[in-house]
């Protein structure tokens, strides 16, 4: 049997939420598995995610057109964590 840590969590559309964990996609397991997936190349991750993050934010408006998604909520969610991690300042 699979560990839940080892199982896909894949986006449930157009609601953007995993299917596994039910919060928002891309979820901490579905993350650290793109970044496990694309970890030699973080400029793919972010082509393979700019197109979901559109799809995201059509579906989303139009789920909850009153209130949608900032695009500075759906930039931190689909793509701000793909940067790589800035190298700790030398301590002297």
């Amino acid at each position: 049997m699979d560990r839940p840590d080892q199982r896909p969590h894949p986006p449930l559309r157009p609601l953007w939420l995993c299917r596994v964990c039910l919060t928002t996609w891309p979820c901490p397991a579905a993350r650290e598995a793109l970044l496990r997936a694309y970890a030699e190349d973080r400029v793919g991750l972010c082509l393979f995610l700019a197109p979901l993050m559109l799809d995201a934010d059509a579906d989303l408006r139009a789920l909850h057109p009153a209130d949608p998604p900032s695009p500075a909520e759906l930039f931190r969610r689909f793509l701000r964590w793909v940067r790589r991690p800035r190298p700790a300042p030398p301590r002297w």
